[in-house]
């Protein structure tokens, strides 16, 4: 298995099915395809936005998630939040999510500017949940609180 930063839109078509695929599994919504379409676009032209990674075997992707930048003026630096992610259910228990964490961790660890990784997770996605308590993340620091339009 390979990590890999997205870098071309090469890959844009399973990201963008990934994420309608996500959505209606995690949470049982249905994404509006052309919306999906232009957020991922819009991340592709304004990489201040935040990075895609994904993990391939032998050049196929099977795993891709999102990371987006959250200024801490606590921390004096930028928390990545590692959101969208999504693994082929054929390649899920094989690791996937672990390596993409740790490699992120590792960005985090090997780069000052960088306090730390967060996700947000729906409350029913308990396996989810285990996958991320695996790794070593933990919810015991802070609820989250929202209003979406």
């Amino acid at each position: 298995m390979k990590f890999k930063k997205v870098t071309q839109e090469v890959d844009l078509e399973f990201i963008i099915r990934a994420q309608i695929l996500m959505a209606k599994e995690t949470e049982d919504m249905d994404l509006d395809p052309e919306t999906v379409r232009k957020g991922v676009n819009q991340l592709f032209n304004n990489n201040s936005f935040g990075d895609y990674y994904c993990v391939t075997i032998d050049g196929k992707i099977i795993g891709c998630l999102l990371t987006t930048y959250e200024w801490s003026d606590w921390r004096n630096g930028i928390c990545l939040w590692i959101q969208s992610v999504y693994v082929l259910p054929e390649f899920r228990a094989q690791g996937v999510f672990k390596l993409m964490y740790s490699e992120l961790k590792n960005k985090v660890i090997n780069n000052d500017q960088f306090t730390g990784l967060r996700l947000y997770v729906d409350k029913t996605n308990t396996n989810a949940q285990k996958i991320y308590e695996k790794v070593g993340m933990s919810n015991e620091h802070y609820e989250l609180y929202e209003w979406l339009r």
